[in-house]
């Protein structure tokens, strides 16, 4: 399978970032660890402004070699059920049929795609999860999800389910968000703050240029 990128479009080259040295190399230890076929999650939280999309920008130019589906939240779409998950796994949707019954039709009443009543929310976490793994079986997969404060409720638990599972597989999730959130609470987090000082007035400088 070809890596693969949806909702999002990755600037040309690899983005320069000033400063965060111990962000990217955190990312990078957890991309060591998927190459080697490890899974991995991890929540980069900070607020509106400090860096998230870049490090996310960054850490995709990294894996450009590898499997890719980003997705985002949206504001406006945050009372639509399962609508950014449906962005995530969009790409994944051919292996449909290759779930077994139960998670295959929990999620496609989920996506619209059938008819039935709601469907079981633990079954949408596990149908989720297996996609993801089966997507991920020829090569490793890398899920980069910003604005996660702007998912749906829905997608959010589901999406928290899988990344409670992914150790054992070659899938790495890494969620952006501003503020906590319930959903993710006890997955691993990494804060992202201010630029120190000496960084700040480089990126201030190359912008003047």
């Amino acid at each position: 399978m070809e890596p693969v990128m949806t909702a999002g479009v990755f600037p040309p080259g690899k983005p320069k970032l000033y400063g965060r040295r111990e962000e990217r190399q955190a990312l990078a230890r957890l991309l060591a660890g998927v190459r080697g076929g490890h899974g991995g999650v991890r929540v980069l939280r900070g607020e509106a402004g400090v860096g998230k999309t870049a490090l996310l920008d960054d850490l995709a130019a990294t894996a450009a070699d590898l499997q890719m589906v980003r997705a985002a939240g949206v504001e406006s779409e945050m009372e639509i059920a399962f609508a950014a998950l449906h962005q995530l796994c969009a790409p994944a949707l051919t292996r449909l049929d290759g779930l077994p019954g139960p998670q295959r039709g929990a999620l496609g009443v989920a996506f619209g795609l059938e008819n039935g009543p709601a469907p079981d929310r633990f079954l949408i976490g596990l149908a989720a999860l297996t996609l993801l793994t089966e997507a991920a079986a020829g090569s490793p997969l890398v899920c980069v999800i910003d604005n996660a404060q702007w998912l749906d409720r829905a997608s959010r638990q589901a999406l928290a389910f899988a990344a409670r599972r992914l150790p054992a597989e070659p899938v790495l999730m890494v969620l952006a968000t501003r503020e906590p959130l319930t959903e993710l609470a006890g997955l691993p987090e990494l804060e992202v703050t201010g630029l120190r000082e000496a960084d700040a007035q480089a990126l201030l400088a190359s912008v003047a240029q």
